[in-house]
């Protein structure tokens, strides 16, 4: 069995030109970050790769302080990373999350040493990854070096759960996890959210992220019955459903009556719901996100956003033209999932215009642009404006559905494009030049 030392000693183990994986979003093992930037402050180490999903936190890992020494390559880019990826400090790994456990364990993608945070081990030694378990557990089975952080603050989840045995380091440490804030809704993300909710049936299986956004959908679901949760994340306005019955699980496929994510980002109300919950399973992430998983639930709806949409229907979600924004994600996994599903509905919602003013839905995608759901798997594209089903449509009607959920103001400039591309009126809103 592993003992207890420093977590100095326990990255001594970290050799130049490791990759290794970090437990990600609120459960960052930070005292490792910092006692390995330390190694490489005094030159000991060089070369090393980090992997993972979305960090709250500093990024020494990314930084230009650490270049030749660190170099991010994370599924999914945060606040924190993205200046240092757009200029080059760090880098961009696309990836459905489905698939990121694949790459570890298949070995498409090293992982040296798993750095991971931990709760307090139950009576038979078992010990939860919290609110990050998402990809941990591969790397935790292929790594050379496992080193785990116990952290009372970790909640015991129930699900998939590791023995402390399997540890080659253990740390104690009882930093706070991240936290993030409830967000209110807009009066744009408020309409938005009413007509996604038209759109889900009493007793569907929902699958959506946290933000302003999939607040108003949960606000706008409180007269709803029935519904599941089968998701990758959650956070606190799914919260709210749950506690008032809302969501119980009552009608799903599979894992009736219980609540079913991977990873988690909320305030501390959160964190300790799923404290030994058996109502709450958290899964890896090759399970959460399979989209034949998914699928086995019926009415499955996944909402997931967009920075842009093309007339044909491209998606783009993970980047603003060449600059990498956010990442790909589950949005594949939950689209595909959802439209396996008996009676599933796949969503991108999102406001018509940016907060500073500029079409969403765009003739074309900008230079650079990521296309993250094709526009063979688009189905449902909801704005302020309108609900509209692009499945089964030919590229003439895509464009005309979608001009008439496009801000009023961008539709004649919409409709010239579309008369430029396609040779033919698809609208009545120009005349035919």
């Amino acid at each position: 069995m592993a003992k207890f030392v420093s977590a100095e000693e326990a990255v001594s183990a970290v050799r130049s030109s490791d990759h290794i994986h970090l437990s990600s979003i609120a459960s960052v093992p930070h005292c490792l970050i910092r006692a390995l930037s330390k190694r490489a402050d005094r030159g000991e180490v060089t070369d090393l790769h980090f992997h993972h999903f979305h960090t709250e936190g500093p990024a020494p890992y990314g930084s230009p302080e650490y270049k030749g020494k660190f170099f991010d390559e994370g599924f999914f880019v945060g606040a924190n990373l993205r200046p240092y990826v757009n200029a080059g400090y760090a880098d961009y790994l696309p990836a459905h999350l489905s698939e990121s456990q694949a790459m570890y364990r298949s070995g498409a993608l090293r992982c040296d040493v798993a750095m991971v945070q931990i709760s307090p081990p139950d009576k038979e030694g078992n010990v939860s990854l919290g609110t990050s378990v998402d990809c941990s557990i591969a790397a935790l089975e292929v790594a050379r070096v496992r080193i785990g952080v116990v952290n009372p603050n970790v909640p015991f989840a129930y699900g998939d759960t590791v023995k402390l045995d399997d540890f080659d380091y253990l740390v104690s440490d009882d930093t706070p996890l991240f936290t993030k804030d409830y967000v209110a809704p807009s009066e744009v993300d408020a309409m938005i959210g009413r007509r996604c909710a038209e759109l889900v049936p009493d007793g569907a299986c929902i699958q959506m992220g946290i933000g302003s956004l999939p607040n108003a959908v949960a606000g706008a679901l409180t007269g709803h019955r029935d519904l599941g949760l089968h998701t990758e994340m959650f956070a606190d306005g799914i919260l709210d459903l749950i506690e008032k019955g809302i969501i119980n699980g009552a009608r799903k496929q599979i894992d009736r009556g219980k609540v079913v994510a991977s990873f988690l980002l909320g305030s501390r109300r959160v964190y300790d719901f799923i404290d030994r919950n058996p109502a709450v399973l958290m899964k890896d992430i090759a399970y959460t996100n399979d989209p034949y998983i998914i699928s086995r639930n019926d009415n499955v709806v996944s909402i997931n956003s967009a920075t842009e949409i093309d007339l044909t229907g491209q998606v783009c979600a993970d980047s603003i033209g060449e600059r990498i924004y956010s990442g790909t994600g589950g949005q594949m996994d939950f689209v595909r999932g959802a439209k396996l599903s008996c009676g599933g509905k796949a969503i991108i919602a999102m406001a018509s215009r940016t907060a500073k003013g500029a079409p969403k839905i765009v003739p074309v995608l900008k230079p650079g642009a990521g296309v993250v759901t094709p526009r063979a798997d688009v189905q449902w594209v909801v704005t302020e404006w309108g609900a509209v089903n692009l499945y089964g449509k030919a590229l003439q009607e895509r464009a005309r559905l979608l001009i008439s959920v496009a801000h009023p103001d961008d539709r004649e400039a919409l409709s010239r494009a579309a008369y430029d591309r396609f040779k033919t009126q698809v609208t009545s809103i120009i005349k035919r030049v």
